[in-house]
Formats: C-alpha cells, structure tokens, sequence
C-alpha cells in the first residue's frame, strides 16, 4: 500500500496543503510511503497569459492563505496586480517533467521537491516554464546540472510526465489537491479532496487503516 498525492506546481490550494502532506508523510512514514502524481492543472494547447486567471486568483489567493495559513510572496503577486506588465504564461508540464526527473533519481525526496516547486512559484515568484527556475534546487536534491537540464528537455521524461496526468485522469480527479490510498493496483480509497487539515486526513487514515487491517 501506499498514499498517492495528486498535485499541482499551479495550485494554490496544494501550496497551502504543502505541510499537511509533509507532516503526514513524516507521521505515516514507518507505515505507509507518499507517492507524488502530477495533475496537469494548466495545459493550454496554446500558451495563456496570466492576465486570463489574474482577477481570480487576486480574490482567491487571500482564501487560502486564510484557511491554510500559507504567504504567497510579493514577487508571485506582483504578477497577480500587474497581469498586463507580466511575461508569465503558466503551464504545467514543465514542472511536472521536472519532478518526473527527481521521482527517477531521488524518488525519496519527491514530496519535497514538489513543495519546493510550490514554493519557489508561490512564495518567491520563479516562473516555472522557464529553466532557471529549477537551478537553486539542483544542489538541495542531488541533481547534475548537465543531466537535469538534459533530461528536461527529453521526450522520455515528458512521457513520464504525461502519464502522470493520464493516471490522474483514470482517478478522476477534478480538484486539487486530492490524496488517496492506495490499497492494491487497482483499488484507491479517497483520504481528502481540496485542502484538509491534518487532523482530519490523518483520522481518515487511520481509520481507513484499521478497518483494512480488521479485514
């Protein structure tokens, strides 16, 4: 068995979620691993500018720091208040080609490496669609530079990527974030749909857990 996070670099909703699932996987980590799955959120076949979700987010962002007691940072938000001044484009692949490349080399640090990403959008305003946004993370999780930067810019990791979003499909997600676990290749149990406080994912858990075991 093992838990499956399904996540977004883009969401803010799993950016808040970011320590419940940290704190969950430190508390199950005896039990039970966390594994990482990409949504692909934002998949535009053409590229979108920011200033097509900017109001929203300029509304919803103050939700979720409310609710998760999260900080979105003043060079994310710049991008937010000033769509038209902005170069953003956001999109999800590369991310999710990124973390695909770490899941292979350190698959360990998977979970972190995508809060990281989460952070690095979120709270310091990095773009994700562009390369550089991934270099000040190259050394933290064992990842040559050379290689990294080759990899993602390979169909083979883009592959990987996209069959991340394909499971998420056959899941059936449709909101972020969304934690199940998985009990046999086959059969997935819900823990949580959108952001959940510890408390309860980790009573849902449990539970889930024992009747599993008094089977």
């Amino acid at each position: 068995m093992n838990l499956v996070y399904c996540y977004d670099a883009y969401c803010g909703w799993c950016f808040g979620f970011s320590g419940v699932i940290k704190r969950i996987a430190t508390s199950f980590k005896e039990i039970i691993p966390v594994d990482v799955l990409s949504g692909g959120m934002i998949l535009p076949a053409k590229p979108v500018h920011i200033s097509a979700t900017a109001a929203y987010i300029r509304s919803a962002y103050k939700t979720v720091e409310e609710t998760t007691g999260v900080k979105f940072g003043k060079d994310y938000l710049w991008h937010i208040e000033n769509p038209d001044d902005s170069d953003w484009y956001p999109h999800s692949e590369k991310p999710a080609i990124a973390l695909s490349i770490v899941k292979e080399i350190n698959p360990q640090r998977a979970l972190d490496f995508a809060t990281s990403l989460q952070y690095a959008l979120h709270a310091e305003g990095r773009d994700l669609t562009d390369d550089e946004a991934y270099r000040h993370l190259l050394a933290d999780y064992q990842l040559p530079e050379n290689d990294f930067y080759k990899k993602l810019h390979s169909p083979l990791y883009k592959e990987k990527a996209y069959r991340d979003f394909e499971m998420v499909k056959q899941l059936k997600v449709t909101g972020f974030p969304m934690l199940f676990l998985k009990k046999t290749a086959h059969e997935f149990i819900a823990i949580s749909r959108g952001y959940t406080d510890y408390e309860t994912v980790a009573l849902r858990l449990n539970t889930v857990l024992y009747k599993i075991k008094e089977a």
